[in-house]
């Protein structure tokens, strides 16, 4: 039994929560993102935040830090656009595998400090696989409706790279998250399992949906049962859903999800719902009282935070998690 397994089944794991607000407090400029490397380099690169691993790395080994110290099982790697489509925008495509490689070894460097400073408390490196910025199973113009920006093979070939990287560095979770299209994701799980049976090893994985608003389906339209269905027929770490929503308004599809699998069940919601600015307000102590009802109601495993969350929110988060047993699975 890998030491996830073991760990899960022992209590509540708590992952981090998000890269981004961290990263925004830096307000790293176009020349700070470039860095000596790139300092040439033709096009703008100021917003790719996963180039901050080679740019910036001590940067993004903080925020690591900032969020075992929190109490954080696990820290997620910096590469939610890591894949050659998502990093087609910069024109850095052929950094793909460097990028995920350095993200999780960062990443890896700082998890085994604090596994060596305390033994019984594990700390775990999850690959962060996003959606990319297309989709497979809708056109984005709706003048040609069966129109596709990118096909199954593509995203297949560009999530390979990307899975190989991430374990080269030294993942011990691949994290599938903020599915918006399933088609997406299962193209992400077949390169998985490619790159499994062909390296004969076996990662745990972790998928996590987006429920995009109150219709209570993912923007490509399936329900909870629906994406849970399309899902299950790999043997997951868990199932959950993370993104677009705050702690409250996600409650009743992890409640589905709950009643519905045999999965581990996780969660990273937002820090509530964006302001008008952008900015999130949710405070990390009305956020705890949020997650304390999922606590009550025995619906999670893994939980962490999304969009606006701190290690101040992760911090009261696995405070109140100590209190409580991970979600009993049983039998459907």
């Amino acid at each position: 039994m890998s030491g996830i397994h073991k760990a899960i089944k022992e209590r509540i794991l708590i992952l981090d929560g998000a890269m981004g607000t961290m990263l925004q407090r830096y307000n790293f400029s176009e020349e700070d993102f470039r860095g000596e490397r790139f300092k040439d380099f033709p096009h703008p690169l100021k917003g790719n935040n996963d180039l901050l691993s080679l740019t910036q790395p001590k940067a993004i080994q903080e925020v690591h830090r900032q969020y075992f110290e929190a109490g954080a099982d696990i820290v997620e790697t910096n590469t939610f656009s890591g894949t050659t489509i998502g990093m087609a925008d910069y024109h850095l495509e052929e950094l793909v595998y460097e990028l995920n490689f350095e993200s999780a070894r960062l990443a890896r460097e700082i998890a085994d400090d604090f596994t060596a400073k305390n033994p019984d408390k594990p700390r775990f490196v999850a690959g962060s696989i996003g959606p990319t910025n297309r989709t497979a199973s809708m056109s984005p113009d709706v003048n040609d409706p069966g129109f596709r920006a990118v096909t199954f093979d593509e995203l297949r070939i560009a999530y390979k790279q990307q899975v190989e990287a991430l374990i080269d560095g030294g993942s011990d979770i691949l994290l599938v998250e903020t599915i918006f299209d399933t088609l997406n994701a299962k193209a992400a799980l077949f390169a998985i399992e490619e790159v499994k049976e062909e390296r004969k090893l076996d990662i745990p994985v972790m998928v996590s949906g987006t429920i995009t608003d109150a219709s209570g389906r993912t923007l490509s339209g399936q329900t909870v049962e629906a994406f849970l269905i399309s899902i299950s027929h790999i043997p997951l770490l868990s199932v959950g859903f993370n993104c677009a929503l705050g702690a409250d308004q996600l409650k009743p599809y992890l409640q589905r999800l709950s009643h519905n699998t045999t999965f581990n069940i996780s969660a990273h919601p937002n820090a509530g719902l964006p302001n008008a600015f952008g900015q999130y307000d949710q405070t990390a102590e009305e956020m705890q009282n949020l997650i304390r009802e999922y606590l009550e109601d025995n619906l999670i495993n893994i939980i962490g935070g999304c969009c606006g969350t701190t290690p101040e929110h992760i911090r009261l988060i696995a405070e109140v998690a100590k209190e409580y047993s991970p979600r009993i699975v049983e039998p459907v």
